[in-house]
């Protein structure tokens, strides 16, 4: 057999790129074509090791994977005689470029259901129930395990966040929150020996795999009777709803689903994108897959080549119909002229012989259904938003290429329908609620900046009007909202119709459905792509051997009786099989339940509560991780100083109560990295303090540490050396802000005389009050002639303080009044001076 396709040669045109892939080993650097997302790279990894190429086995493209399964099946296409040595290698080359391409993938292999049960036979209710409640338990088993995990987690970190002893902390009477994450975990299921490990710090290490669902069982009904609306029908009902059961209405097609059966996925996306002419490009890939599947086993079988991308390859045609089924023809008969071909090299299959066309090797299928290898072709379910990588690894979205195609080819208004689709992530001018209609509910420019950062990348107003985008403070004191006690613009009595309003115009409707711009001729396309891609694959089916087994999705709360409504419809219409699934729910809570516990009445107790007895108990509080923000307009000072001849600005923001809040570090004449890390040391400094960390922690974490600029201060009348700049800082703030006077080393005689500050003050004369109080902060509430009194040292002060503390018998008249005037001792009562001796006070 020969292969003309010259897919190699233009393989060797796809830019390359070496990837940093995330896998379960670890890291690996893989090459692959430049453009494909991290998603899709794992997918073919994730088929390479399944294949037994785990290890990279070359610095090829994909690690050399790719290439090692198309040797295989080269050699296999030797022993047998398919082709020769070169022909071999050229298959090999070829069969690696398509895949490089992106023109086709490998699906998985198997049978596509696990077995046939026919409606009419007595046994078929139990069979169908057993097949049902297997994979209700599955499902349901994944989502109790998940609830248990979280539950202890839960468990775990009410120990954490308490603040007390390690016992009370661990004591669920003693700890309210453990108590409730607790009962939580004992109804989830867990066990009580679980819950004390949790309780231990034991957190569940779950290694949850994403649920796998379960080959479904092939229903083999009477189309006459499922068309009635028989018995049968609702028997098949109540177990197709999840999509666990395919309806066939003809055995070959039924059996054709249990069949094992080789795949892969075209993607003819790709291929009308090729140079050349379409038609050879897709029969030329036809050939080469049908060979390729074929020689994965040794004993040949049925084959599907899966027709997908019709929808983003047509959407922008008139005639997709048509032009859905010209591939589709075209395909098969390559396919089936392949598999003749091959039938004389390799002997005809006996499961699908036919005596008028004894040449006939193997069935052939239009459909594959499978998600793996649609994500190797890098496709997805064609809907109005697009998720997709961008270049710099991040993830976005937009509006589907295929519909955006399809607007502009029919001359509508691609980016009306992206403001449509997505809203356009700002209030101004929205129905409903606007900033007009914000500000007359007291919102100021603050909030409403605030409001329009996080519309940026929130997605619903409950999220964007709450904390921590709006201040708990301004929400509690201007709005007079209590946190918690329900949404915040139903409490400001926004209407619901105003709200929805407003979220469309910001979030956008999340599809085209009711786009009123939409063009005529292609409204129906943009309303329900899925409908437009079940329509094509129903116009292709004819040309295949194999019925398409493709889930329909259905409304998340579908009853059976509906669901048996849609499967007599679908025999009506001539369906060769139907496969139902209901849609996934909407995320979120759905349900509105009453605090069960708060509306339980106390026990009826008979016998007499004994006597309280008397104990000391410790109160277990919750650590609150809130940040308090500080005043708008707020006091605070600046130090100005040098250490080691290194200028130094400190600049101090305060709370009402005077407790600081913020700090602020300039440095001049210091590299811009220095003066940056310093700048933003500050602002990690600031938000310690706002979110409550003590400054006692700070400073003593911070004083004594030792680098350059160190040695002497100048300019600061309480610290004359410093190891350091951050030494000299919380120093500064130690003395300043918590009375550390240990911190303080300057001497009595250390007066400021380098021009950097003022001296020290007279201890004797009265200070001018704007010494200390901004004239601009207080904006002339202080009086001009304000004053503060003379003062001391602070160790006089102190000493002082301390003396007057103790009664001291005059000797003169012995009354307890003898105080202290400087160095001499005075009674205030007789006026006597006596003469003390030290350590002597009576």
């Amino acid at each position: 057999m020969r292969f003309q396709s010259g897919f190699a040669a233009r393989a060797e045109r796809v830019a390359m790129e070496t990837r940093a892939i995330e896998r379960p080993s670890g890291v690996q650097q893989v090459l692959a074509p430049a453009g494909w997302s991290d998603v899709r790279i794992e997918a073919w990894l994730d088929w390479i090791e399944a294949k037994g190429f785990a290890t990279p086995l070359s610095g090829d493209w994909l690690n050399g994977g790719v290439d090692a399964w198309a040797e295989r099946l080269a050699a296999t296409g030797v022993a047998e005689g398919v082709f020769d040595q070169a022909e071999a290698a050229r298959f090999v080359e070829e069969l690696s470029g398509a895949f490089r391409l992106g023109l086709a993938a490998p699906a998985a292999s198997g049978p596509a259901a696990v077995g046939v049960v026919d409606l009419n036979d007595p046994g078929a209710a139990a069979r169908l129930q057993a097949h049902a409640g297997r994979r209700a338990a599955a499902r349901l088993g994944v989502q109790a395990a998940d609830a248990l995990a979280e539950a202890l987690a839960g468990v775990a970190d009410a120990v954490d966040r308490c603040e007390g002893p390690r016992g009370d902390c661990g004591d669920p009477s003693r700890n309210p929150a453990l108590g409730r994450a607790a009962a939580l975990a004992r109804r989830c299921g867990a066990s009580d020996a679980d819950i004390l490990r949790a309780i231990d710090g034991e957190r569940p290490a779950m290694a949850l795999e994403p649920m796998v669902e379960g080959a479904p069982l092939v229903a083999l009904a009477d189309r006459t009777q499922i068309a009635a609306g028989a018995p049968e029908v609702l028997l098949a009902a109540k177990a197709a709803p999840d999509g666990g059961l395919i309806v066939a209405f003809d055995p070959r097609d039924a059996e054709t689903a249990t069949a094992q059966t080789a795949r892969a996925l075209i993607d003819l996306g790709a291929v009308l994108a090729l140079d050349g002419d379409m038609a050879t490009n897709l029969a030329d890939l036809t050939r080469l897959l049908t060979v390729a599947l074929d020689l994965r086993s040794a004993r040949p079988g049925p084959i599907a080549l899966g027709l997908d991308g019709l929808l983003e390859a047509l959407a922008a045609r008139d005639d997709r119909t048509s032009q859905a089924q010209t591939f589709a023809e075209l395909v098969a008969a390559t396919a089936a002229r392949t598999s003749a071909e091959l039938a004389s090299l390799r002997g005809p299959c006996p499961d699908w012989e036919d005596p008028e066309t004894p040449r006939r090797h193997s069935a052939i299928g239009l459909f594959v259904d499978d998600a793996e290898a649609r994500l190797r072709l890098g496709l997805g379910r064609v809907a109005a938003i697009d998720v997709f990588q961008t270049a710099d690894g991040e993830i976005g979205r937009r509006l589907h290429p295929a519909l955006a195609s399809a607007i502009s080819a029919a001359g509508g208004d691609v980016q009306a329908a992206e403001r449509w689709t997505f809203g356009r992530r700002t209030l101004v001018e929205a129905p409903g609620i606007d900033h007009t209609a914000l500000r007359a509910l007291g919102f100021t420019d603050i909030e409403l900046a605030a409001i329009e950062t996080a519309l940026g990348w929130a997605e619903d107003f409950d999220t964007v009007f709450a904390a921590p985008v709006l201040d708990p403070g301004f929400i509690r004191d201007v709005l007079g909202v209590e946190d918690g006690d329900g949404l915040l613009l139903t409490l400001l009595g926004v209407s619901e119709e105003a709200e929805t309003a407003a979220a469309r115009w910001v979030f956008g409707h999340g599809d085209l459905r009711d786009w009123p711009e939409a063009p005529a001729a292609i409204a129906a396309l943009l309303a329900d792509p899925a409908a437009a891609a079940a329509d094509l694959r129903r116009a292709v089916e004819p040309f295949s051997d194999m019925p398409d087994l493709a889930i329909e999705s259905m409304d998340w709360r579908t009853t059976s009786t509906q669901a048996a409504r849609l499967l007599s419809q679908g025999a009506l219409d001539g369906r060769r099989a139907l496969r139902l699934s209901r849609a996934a729910p909407p995320a979120g809570p759905l349900l509105s339940l009453p605090n069960i516990d708060a509306a339980r009445p106390e026990p009826v107790r008979e016998a007499p509560r004994p006597a309280p007895t008397e104990r000391v108990v410790e109160r277990v509080v919750e650590r609150e991780r809130a940040r308090r923000k500080l005043p708008d307009r707020r006091k605070g000072y600046i130090q100005k100083a040098a250490v080691g001849g290194h200028k130094v600005y400190i600049h101090t923001g305060e709370y009402e109560d005077g407790e600081l809040g913020e700090i602020f570090i300039d440095m001049h004449k210091e590299g811009a990295a220095f003066r940056s890390l310093m700048n933003n040391f500050a602002i990690a400094i600031s938000i310690g303090l706002q979110y409550g960390v003590p400054l006692d922690e700070f400073v003593d974490a911070f004083v004594f540490t030792r680098f350059e600029p160190a040695g002497r201060v100048t300019g600061n009348d309480s610290i004359k050396s410093a190891t350091s700049i951050l030494d000299y800082i919380f120093r500064e703030l130690g003395v300043s802000y918590l009375d550390r006077v240990e911190l303080a080393n300057a001497g009595t005689d250390d007066l400021n005389a380098d021009g950097l500050g003022d001296g020290k003050p007279d201890a004797n004369a009265a200070v001018p009050a704007a010494r200390f109080i901004s004239k601009g902060f207080a904006r002339g509430s202080a009086p001009d002639n304000l004053v503060v009194l003379p003062f001391g040292k602070k160790g006089e002060l102190e000493a002082r303080a301390a003396a007057n503390s103790e009664a001291v018998a005059c000797p003169a008249c012995g009354d307890f009044s003898l105080q202290q005037r400087g160095a001499a001792w005075v009674c205030d009562i007789c006026g006597a001076a006596p003469a003390l001796q030290g350590g002597d006070q009576g």
